[in-house]
């Protein structure tokens, strides 16, 4: 019996005349994620993407699998070829079916009739399948509110489908429908979720992560780029920039007020993030913030980092607490990751009693001891670069 995957848009399919540039989009980035898979053939009509092996040696289930977290797609399921007739329907379903069924209790057939020259109609189609499973499974009950297994048939425009155990998928909308921006990645838990979140909005990702040896590993440089290699099953290929940032807070600890380390820290790094942004036509930056978690990241000091700021700065996990973010790092395999203990430059240069409710100008008159541009513009050009293919 020859298969295919069925992808229903979700959120797509309100996009009115842009729909179909979203619709390509989609279908390019899921081209991309499962062209190691094999090869297959995309095609569209009435809000669903049909994926179908192009010969034996495409692997459908690896490309179902990832085809779960690509942004855009709203469910998806694998799905039987049968001709559009009655005869053909009940065969394969017979057969199709048959693991699912023998492991069931309770059962239901829905029918999807957009094809209106089929000669049965929805009720009928339903009726008539669910007698021929019945006497093909005679353990089975019927049950149209609560059953184990609910077998769909679609007849559409090609061919007619059968299936069940629809999946839901990542939801969201295409990455690169919504621009680009810069993601500040730190190696903690909230960034990666903050990302993931942003790039669910359509965003394509770069990522910028500041490393101060020999104060941090090269260890904790992997960790964030294993952290990017997870995101990137969901975000795609991503540009990661490693930034210098020894030097720069070697010269806020001996010319400015400890308590005003972190805040002098993090103002640089918006200004640098920023200039690496409008290079890479980004229009934003992206936190991992969530508001108070940290004394950085009260509302006083996000206003003094947010002062050097030209552009939007998207902070997601901004009103949730720890356990909200770390239920979505679980859920995208970055949080065992995250918490191993390798430092990353913002913990190993944290003051013991940080300023929590800062005053701009006391932070503008502590940087007049620095050459801001000059340190900057040293750190940038001393930056890497390193591509993480999704």
């Amino acid at each position: 019996m020859k298969e295919l995957i069925l992808i229903k848009n979700g959120e797509i399919a309100l996009k009115g005349l842009n729909r179909g540039s979203f619709e390509n989009t989609l279908i390019q980035n899921a081209k991309r994620r499962i062209a190691s898979a094999g090869r297959f053939k995309f095609y569209k009509a009435q809000s669903t993407i049909y994926v179908e092996p192009m010969d034996e040696e495409a692997d459908l289930d690896e490309a179902l699998n990832r085809l779960t977290k690509v942004f855009g797609i709203a469910a998806l399921c694998r799905a039987c070829i049968v001709e559009k007739n009655f005869e053909d329907i009940q065969e394969k379903a017979v057969a199709y079916f048959k693991e699912d069924l023998l492991d069931a209790k309770t059962f239901k057939v829905e029918a999807k009739r957009s094809d209106k020259s089929f000669p049965m109609k929805s009720p009928e189609l339903c009726s008539e399948l669910g007698g021929v499973l019945l006497d093909a499974y005679p353990h089975l009950q019927v049950d149209v509110h609560n059953p184990d297994v609910t077998v769909v048939v679609e007849i559409r425009d090609f061919a007619g489908y059968i299936h069940c155990k629809q999946i839901p998928g990542a939801g969201g909308i295409p990455v690169g429908t919504g621009g680009r921006a810069a993601l500040l990645i730190s190696g903690g838990i909230d960034s990666p979720v903050a990302g993931y979140m942003m790039s669910k909005r359509g965003l394509e990702l770069i990522g910028i992560h500041f490393v101060s040896p020999p104060y941090t590993s090269e260890r904790a440089l992997l960790k964030v780029k294993t952290l990017l290699e997870k995101m990137s099953a969901y975000c795609g290929r991503i540009t990661m920039f490693v930034v210098p940032f020894t030097k720069i807070q070697e010269e806020i600890g001996k010319n400015c007020p400890e308590e005003l380390f972190t805040l002098i820290m993090r103002r640089f790094m918006m200004k640098i993030a920023q200039q690496i942004a409008k290079k890479e036509n980004c229009s934003a930056l992206i936190t991992g913030e969530s508001l108070g978690q940290v004394a950085s990241q009260t509302v006083q000091a996000i206003a003094c980092t947010d002062a050097v700021c030209q552009m939007p700065v998207f902070r997601p996990v901004i009103g949730m607490d720890k356990e909200e973010i770390v239920e979505i790092a679980r859920k995208i395999d970055t949080f065992e990751t995250s918490i191993l203990p390798y430092e990353d430059c913002c913990t190993v240069f944290t003051p013991k009693h940080p300023r929590t409710k800062p005053k701009l100008k006391l932070l503008e008159e502590a940087e007049q001891k620095l050459d801001v541009e000059a340190l900057s513009q040293e750190a940038i050009d001393g930056t890497e670069i390193v591509i993480i293919r999704g």
